[in-house]
């Protein structure tokens, strides 16, 4: 398949019938790492990734699909007293708009509050219009602003939207 806007071939959606939701650990620290580049810049280097997964309050979720597994998704979120924080959530662009994001969301509440929390919190940049709406149908609702939090390439401010969902 071509991208129309760019002319270049994208790789095919991947087969997520199958898909499987495990824990992430510090030797999956190279692969998040990668896909944390391929969403985000300035990307996080693998040495970040896995003391953050050493950490004893981490909660993190891998989704992998096919045979042999391939990675496509991580949610990672650190507990601390009785309150959680996702801190990243990536989907490769292949697996996005497949149901992959919520599941993971629906992990990472279960695990915080296994883990003792009884609210999970994240921020999201407030022009995401696409990840708000994940965040709400889960849950979450707006419990703060932090105003002009995200630098934008081109200079500009954006806004985070702090976002909280109680834990059963």
């Amino acid at each position: 398949m071509t991208d129309p806007d760019h002319g270049q071939a994208q790789p095919s959606a991947p087969d997520l019938s199958h898909l499987s939701l495990l824990w992430a650990l510090p030797e999956h620290a190279a692969a998040i790492a990668q896909l944390h580049g391929r969403s985000f810049d300035p990307a996080w280097d693998a040495g970040t990734v896995e003391r953050l997964l050493s950490n004893p309050g981490s909660v993190a979720l891998i989704a992998s699909a096919g045979a042999p597994p391939v990675m496509g998704a991580f949610v990672l979120a650190q507990v601390a007293a009785d309150e959680a924080e996702i801190l990243m959530i990536a989907v490769d662009p292949a697996w996005r708009r497949k149901g992959v994001a919520a599941q993971l969301v629906d992990g990472v509440k279960r695990g915080a509050h296994r883990g003792g929390a009884q609210a999970l919190f994240l921020e999201v940049a407030a022009g995401n219009t696409a990840a708000i709406a994940l965040y709400r149908k889960a849950g979450f609702s707006e419990s703060g602003r932090r105003k002009g939090y995200y630098a934008r390439p081109d200079g500009s401010r954006e806004d985070a939207i702090v976002m909280r969902c109680p834990l059963p």
